[in-house]
């Protein structure tokens, strides 16, 4: 779980960098932005989300699979995005692709820890 903070937090770097990029012409401001806000705030976001319902709910502090697959969902929908600058030809595809993804990682969120959050708390093992 807190291996995702510190990728969330290199995309903090790599968006800074394609700030910068953008500001002498050679990516889109928007791309830039999007590497920011979806891979650093998105990511934090959703890692901080599956970790905090985890603690406060009693549950081992592991990512299952579809944790996993969440947090990859993101990451990927950070660096494909940008690419639809890049290949114009292919903007609405891209588009669509990385809007699945960011949909797919919260859906898998919610599917996964929606019944955490609104059920019983459960009893970590061991205590009376």
């Amino acid at each position: 779980l807190v291996t995702v903070l510190h990728l969330a937090y290199a995309f903090v770097a790599l968006g800074f960098l394609a700030i910068g990029a953008a500001a002498f012409g050679l990516i889109e401001q928007i791309s830039a932005l999007h590497l920011l806000s979806v891979g650093t705030i998105t990511a934090m976001m959703i890692a901080v989300m599956t970790r905090a319902t985890r603690g406060h709910t009693g549950r081992e502090l592991t990512a299952s699979r579809l944790t996993c697959a969440s947090y990859a969902a993101i990451f990927l929908c950070a660096v494909i995005r940008p690419l639809a600058e890049v290949m114009p030809d292919h903007l609405a595809a891209i588009y669509a692709v990385a809007g699945m993804l960011w949909l797919g990682a919260f859906g898998a969120f919610l599917f996964e820890y929606g019944p955490m959050l609104v059920l019983r708390r459960r009893q970590p093992a061991g205590a009376a």
